[in-house]
């Protein structure tokens, strides 16, 4: 099986997670199930049911995240160049039809995050990014056509993942 990139930064993360998900959630909820319990007939309690379903969810994403590390290689992030767009690099495109700028880090797909402007180097603009390099045309395949990106930077990321 091939294993995922991440950043250091990124499974450093995961890890913290899945740790709050065991050492704190988890109790959370069982104290929540017991104080539902307490209340009597569970058959029609809402607090029981509900804390019941968040335990699932609780388990759930524990197995997701253990499987996320378990299928996760770290890549070193030092060394890198900004010659190319390759895996943690940060990148400047400007969207060639609105004129937009927008700087995406390329990170792998347990820790993409659009919200953060960390996007997976799987993810069709990761695809379309990596190898190119400043002043090339990136060209993506999206809902609503073909979108073209001009790549204006390509600029060093931090194990953070701040630019620098």
């Amino acid at each position: 099986m091939k294993k995922a990139p991440i950043t250091k930064a990124g499974f450093e993360k995961i890890k913290k997670d899945l740790e709050h998900l065991k050492n704190v959630a988890v109790p959370e909820n069982v104290r929540d199930i017991e104080t539902a319990r307490a209340h009597g007939d569970i058959s029609e309690n809402a607090e029981y049911t509900a804390a019941k379903e968040r335990q699932s969810f609780i388990h759930g994403k524990i197995i997701e995240l253990e499987n996320n590390l378990a299928t996760s290689e770290i890549i070193d992030l030092k060394n890198l160049s900004t010659e190319k767009v390759v895996f943690g690099v940060s990148v400047t495109i400007e969207d060639a039809k609105t004129g937009k700028d927008t700087t995406y880090q390329l990170v792998g797909p347990h820790e993409s995050d659009i919200g953060m402007n960390k996007i997976s180097v799987t993810s069709p603009i990761g695809k379309a990014l990596v190898g190119k390099s400043v002043g090339d045309t990136a060209r993506v395949n999206a809902p609503g056509g073909i979108r073209e990106y001009d790549v204006i930077d390509i600029l060093i990321s931090d194990q953070e993942g701040e630019s620098v």
